[in-house]
């Protein structure tokens, strides 16, 4: 591929790929481009691309990577110089751009350019860059943090309120609440399951496959299952969602890609908004945006059930309170003057 910064202002016509592509990995149930929601105007433009990327067509795919790579340099360049970059046509630009719903060339520049006045009015310096061996390790702390930083903000960003306060309703009102997740996703499962319950509802977390898929065969209309999967394409999830939603259960997905497997099976799909890393520092990342997502979720039922919430925090530290050592987090003895 070739480079952002060297945008070539000419070309063969035989350098183009014309030919239509279609996505080899795509999902065969996933919803057309059209049908993607609205991530909200405050949502940054490269958020929506990285989390669509998956599903484009290959050809698409390569204007996404040039675009990613240099958005405040597209967004001053001609279509015809994104296409020769990507190595493809003019109509794949087109394509591509409806297909992450900005309409066409003109708004995506427009988009990318408003984008880029939002970051550099940002005091934070951009340390998006890859991690590599030459970094210091105060490089390396900057860029996690940075990394980390921007998956919370993005997230939010992007977060869709309405979607939310209908997983919220299920949530509160639900009879059960099953919550899936494998690999790194488990945790954040964990962290659900173990905050739901400190609040009196009734809920489990499940990280064996054949333990997922029995507990989602016994769920039933009432009952709320959830899986949380970064990439969304994880099929002991998929399965397990789908057979909660086969027997009646309110489904919901956490996931990076609104287009993924998983978001084809689920009645509710809430986005996060993470970027991988050299050195996957964006699987911490993506759990962190994950977790954004569970306390927005458990924040939300907590304020539906306020006084039993409050009642049951206060219970449950009390319940504990006897396991903690006797000294204050300055180091002294609570019983020190």
């Amino acid at each position: 591929m070739a480079a952002v910064g060297d945008f070539p202002t000419g070309g063969a016509p035989g350098d183009f790929d014309t030919r239509p592509e279609v996505p080899t990995d795509a999902h065969p149930e996933a919803p057309a481009a059209g049908d993607a929601p609205d991530d909200g105007e405050s949502a940054s433009p490269l958020v929506r691309i990285r989390s669509l990327l998956p599903g484009l067509a290959r050809a698409e795919q390569r204007v996404a990577h040039v675009v990613l790579q240099d958005p405040t340099t597209v967004s001053r360049r001609s279509i015809t110089e994104v296409a020769q970059a990507a190595r493809t046509s003019e109509t794949t630009v087109t394509r591509f751009c409806k297909a992450v719903g900005v309409g066409g060339y003109p708004q995506l520049r427009i988009a990318l350019a408003a984008d880029t006045a939002r970051a550099q009015a940002r005091s934070a310096p951009d340390l998006g860059g890859e991690i590599t061996g030459d970094d210091d390790v105060a490089s390396m702390i900057g860029k996690v943090a940075f990394a980390d930083t921007r998956a919370v903000e993005e997230t939010a960003q992007q977060l869709d309120p309405v979607v939310l306060e209908r997983v919220i309703d299920a949530l509160a009102s639900a009879g059960r609440v099953d919550v899936y997740g494998v690999g790194a996703s488990a945790f954040v499962a964990a962290d659900l399951q173990q905050k739901l319950h400190r609040i009196g509802r009734i809920s489990f977390a499940w990280s064996d496959t054949h333990i997922m898929l029995t507990s989602a065969a016994v769920l039933g209309p009432g009952d709320v299952a959830v899986a949380v999967s970064h990439s969304g394409a994880t099929s002991d999830t998929v399965e397990t969602l789908r057979v909660a939603g086969q027997r009646g259960a309110t489904t919901v997905a956490v996931t990076n890609f609104p287009r993924s497997p998983v978001a084809t099976v689920a009645d509710h799909v809430l986005t996060t908004a993470a970027r991988e890393t050299t050195f996957r520092s964006g699987a911490t990342a993506s759990r962190i945006a994950q977790l954004t997502v569970i306390d927005c979720l458990f924040i939300g039922v907590a304020r539906r059930h306020s006084d039993e919430a409050l009642g049951a925090l206060e219970a449950t530290r009390n319940a504990v309170e006897g396991h903690r050592l006797g000294v204050r987090p300055d180091g002294r003895r609570r019983d020190s003057r």
